[in-house]
């Protein structure tokens, strides 16, 4: 049974993301103002798309098949290694950092924005060796699972679960917003998605995307 409130008495939002995936950015920063508006708090736990991805290489295009192989595993092992090494708290932070650096900053998930995203939350510079070791694969691997494994495996990330009233969860992929809602309006995306995501037998509702994400 997941556990149903944190140290201070919110409720626990877990949600499950790739530091590489511009569509978890922008939901991410949404939900930092669910945060500001509703009586939850956020528990960041890493999945990868290189993992998920991993046995249909050969069905995507080049590019995001190069993307994968290349440039996915480093930010999202760097990450683990982080939380290994000096806790759960760290993961949130060093997230934003990477993230603002990648998709805010338009410098991409290069070697030197993930030291300097290490650096801006004063995390040690020698966790970007990590980038290229396969050390915490296993904590990686169990931590995508444990995420995807709510959802299943036609999603992406982001994947987020909340207590439901029967004392499970509820799981859902997404949303895909952009950009990201403040204030009320944050407000009513979360208490919409979690009135929809409760409905026994609910599965999808889409749109055709116009833009892509819009970062501030």
């Amino acid at each position: 049974m997941p556990d149903n409130s944190t140290a201070n008495g919110r409720t626990p939002v877990d949600f499950w993301f790739d530091p590489l995936c511009p569509w978890a950015w922008m939901t991410s920063r949404w939900m930092l103002e669910v945060e500001k508006v509703r009586d939850v708090e956020v528990r960041w736990h890493v999945m990868s798309l290189a993992v998920l991805n991993e046995e249909k290489l050969d069905e995507l295009p080049e590019e995001y098949r190069d993307l994968l192989q290349n440039k996915a595993w480093g930010p999202v092992r760097v990450v683990v290694a982080a939380q290994q090494k000096h806790g759960d708290e760290v993961v949130g932070p060093l997230y934003t950092a990477l993230g603002t650096r990648f998709h805010n900053k338009g410098e991409g998930p290069t070697p030197e924005a993930v030291a300097a995203a290490l650096a801006d939350v004063g995390l040690p510079a020698e966790l970007a060796a990590y980038a290229d070791s396969d050390a915490y694969d296993t904590e990686l691997r169990a931590s995508h699972k444990e995420g995807i494994d709510k959802v299943g495996q036609e999603v992406g990330t982001p994947v987020i679960a909340v207590p439901g009233a029967d004392g499970g969860q509820i799981a859902f992929f997404g949303p895909v917003v952009t950009p990201a809602p403040k204030g009320e309006e944050a407000a009513k995306l979360w208490d919409g998605t979690l009135m929809v995501a409760s409905i026994p037998g609910f599965y999808e509702i889409k749109r055709t995307r116009t833009q892509g994400p819009v970062f501030d």
